[in-house]
């Protein structure tokens, strides 16, 4: 998962178009783009994409993000859409693994229902959207094999914390860096994908770019998108370069069965860069699949 890009549910005309922008995944949302007002509308909306798209041969994986846990209008959500059998739910404002739990069990139940098969429904959950959630980035650990990512918003948790601003200067307040930065770990510590926020000036596309490159540097997998122009540039920073892919395979070649170090070029490696190189072809492979 490079692009994740963000679709209004009760868009018709944005949802028509979706597809076309080479995303890896399409985030139909529930939450927060769509009024009060228009959540049902939104529901059938997106439904009808699911279905409508199902057997289209370049469709991308699709996730619906859901309304949060204690809003009332989560089972509500899960009871329309995963009757389309979307491919993952992203579930915002988690508190922890025992949100992704909670979500888990009615993934389970739902499937069951619809003839979904069992645990085929994965969770991208957005972690980091208020303060106590903050304190539960190390919890995520076994708490579902559903769990595909860890995603951290700036948005909503400067709004609970009461910050004048996320930025100073182009750069993320100290806060905020090290919010990124738990969450980075806390993904890596959970075995899923780190995936790095919006961008929200959509127009600042070499803004962007720069934000993305040093995100792929620091160990995020992928970032989320709220426009189309974005998905190509965030594609390009999250694929591995030709150079590094060539690099990792010749450390995997450096080892033999068994061998707890080996040398290349020179100088000695050991299993901590056997583990990086995998990591990169695993990444490869998913992006090439």
């Amino acid at each position: 998962m490079r692009s994740l890009l963000f679709v209004p549910g009760d868009s018709e005309r944005k949802l028509e178009k979706a597809s076309r922008f080479g995303a890896d995944v399409l985030i139909l949302d529930l939450e927060d783009s769509v009024a009060a007002a228009n959540k049902e509308a939104a529901r059938r909306s997106v439904l009808a994409f699911l279905r409508n798209s199902r057997d289209e041969p370049d469709r991308p994986q699709v996730f619906v993000r859901v309304n949060a846990l204690r809003t009332g209008l989560n089972a509500g959500d899960l009871d329309i859409v995963m009757t389309g059998a979307p491919n993952g739910i992203v579930l915002p404002k988690a508190a922890g693994g025992a949100d992704v739990a909670l979500l888990h069990a009615r993934l389970s139940v739902r499937e069951a229902l619809h003839g979904i098969s069992d645990g085929a429904t994965r969770i991208l959950a957005i972690a980091t959207e208020t303060s106590a959630a903050i304190f539960g980035l190390g919890t995520y650990r076994e708490c579902s094999p559903r769990l595909a990512g860890l995603a951290w918003g700036a948005e909503d948790l400067s709004a609970d914390i009461g910050a004048l601003s996320v930025r100073e200067g182009g750069e993320w307040t100290k806060p905020f860096e090290l919010v990124r930065s738990l969450c980075l770990f806390g993904a890596a510590a959970s075995g899923a994908a780190a995936i790095d926020t919006v961008y929200t000036d959509f127009r600042d596309l070499d803004g962007l770019r720069r934000e993305c490159e040093i995100a792929a540097r620091d160990g995020f997998s992928g970032k989320l998108a709220i426009h189309p122009d974005q998905v190509r540039i965030i594609n390009e920073a999250f694929s591995p370069r030709p150079e590094a892919i060539a690099h990792a395979e010749r450390v995997a070649a450096a080892f033999g069965e068994g061998e707890g170090v080996a040398t290349l070029d020179g100088q000695m490696i050991d299993r901590p860069h056997l583990s990086a190189a995998a990591r990169l072809l695993a990444r490869v492979g998913r992006v090439r699949s």
